[in-house]
């Protein structure tokens, strides 16, 4: 790649200065040289004709100044392409340097959650002195080996396959960005192949068990009725847990007389605006209505108690499944496949990103499928000619 500075003049009579990128030619399909270039425009302009003492010393600044950002760019092109590191940047600390990081996803919104997780694994595997120039394949691979033999959660188990898959990824992200911006000579970490994806399993209720466990009572009628209704709607535990009645709309009657009622909240996930349409029996889970801002579900709290009762419940309805909260949403996303929801509708309601995180329920589906292909009786075929 050659690099050159540029001038053009512009309508207005200034002259505009420009690095242009050469990076070669190619020949197009007639056989016709094409020569690949890209232009950086500086935001700097010379007076075309300059009169003046005072107008020839204002071009002289702008050209030293259009020429000193060639210089640097100059120098990042010859970084790049013979892995100079810049070694005021080495000695940064890979701990701050992926607080930086973490601190970018905060404000943009970004998955701030995971990035903060994985930090605390990897603090306690890197030394908080470690710098980037102490940075190589054996320290990578040593933080993956961490994370596969070593780290625990808060309940002292291993972490699981999809735990580790992410945090590594926080670390690697951290780490191609470390790259992108000269404070690595190279990208190590292609060099280390991260953890494959786990599909976990969905604990769900069928119909039949959401029918008793609706008929069973529980010691705390607010976790019964959140439960139920994230079973009916699909929505996760941390947007019932700050749902205020000022996000319930009821809508009043359609053509056919019907009620509507909607549901039109902010995910805590996702950030993304939801409007969802629930049904009548969803509603009359949420009770009577409230104040604007008083939440729906009051004293819905998340702790291993309620999380226990939650198991009791489902013991005294007579299902011995691991049911956890989350498992509500897993239910109403196969029931609605079941019943004949398309898998595009389905994910929408469920305010997936991705329609491939729908789809591990349409697997289940088909699983359930399988299964039922040999739920037929047994017959005594060995009585039929089948030869004919």
């Amino acid at each position: 790649m050659k690099l050159h500075l540029r001038k053009k003049r512009l309508k207005s009579g200034k002259t505009s200065l420009y690095i242009e990128y050469y990076k070669g030619h190619k020949l197009d399909a007639k056989g016709k040289t094409k020569h690949i270039r890209d232009f950086e425009y500086l935001e700097l302009y010379l007076i075309t004709d300059p009169k003046t003492a005072s107008e020839k010393k204002k071009n002289k600044e702008q050209l030293q100044l259009a020429e000193q950002i060639l210089a640097i760019r100059k120098a990042e092109v010859y970084q790049g392409k013979y892995k100079i590191q810049n070694n005021t940047l080495g000695k940064t600390r890979f701990l701050d340097f992926y607080e930086q990081k973490k601190e970018e996803r905060y404000q943009t919104k970004g998955n701030y959650d995971n990035w903060d997780a994985a930090q605390k694994h990897i603090e306690r595997y890197c030394s908080p002195t470690f710098t980037f120039n102490d940075v190589d394949v054996d320290f990578i691979k040593g933080f993956k080996k961490h994370l596969d033999t070593v780290a625990v959660t808060k309940s002292k188990t291993k972490l699981s396959q999809n735990t580790k898959h992410t945090y590594f990824n926080k670390f690697k992200a951290a780490m191609r960005a470390a790259f992108d911006e000269g404070y690595l000579k190279e990208n190590l970490i292609i060099k280390v192949k991260g953890f494959a994806m786990g599909e976990s399993k969905r604990e769900y209720l069928t119909s039949d068990e959401l029918r008793r466990l609706s008929k069973t009572p529980c010691k705390y009628e607010v976790l019964k009725r959140a439960f139920l209704f994230s079973a009916l709607s699909g929505i996760r535990w941390s947007d019932i847990h700050k749902l205020t009645w000022s996000e319930v709309r009821d809508e009043g009657t359609d053509n056919s007389g019907n009620e509507i009622y909607r549901i039109v909240f902010k995910q805590k996930k996702t950030e993304g605006m939801e409007y969802l349409y629930i049904s009548e029996q969803a509603r009359k889970l949420l009770g009577k209505r409230g104040k604007s801002k008083e939440r729906v579900f009051t004293n819905l709290r998340y702790s291993a108690h309620m999380n226990l009762q939650l198991l009791r419940w489902c013991m005294f309805a007579g299902i011995t499944k691991h049911i956890t909260f989350h498992s509500a949403r897993h239910t109403n996303a196969v029931l609605l496949l079941e019943n004949g929801a398309d898998i595009y509708t389905v994910s929408k309601r469920l305010g997936h990103k991705e329609i491939r995180t729908t789809e591990i329920y349409a697997k289940i589906i088909d699983e359930k499928m399988k299964e039922a292909a040999n739920l037929v009786p047994s017959l005594e075929l060995d009585t039929i000619d089948l030869s004919s």
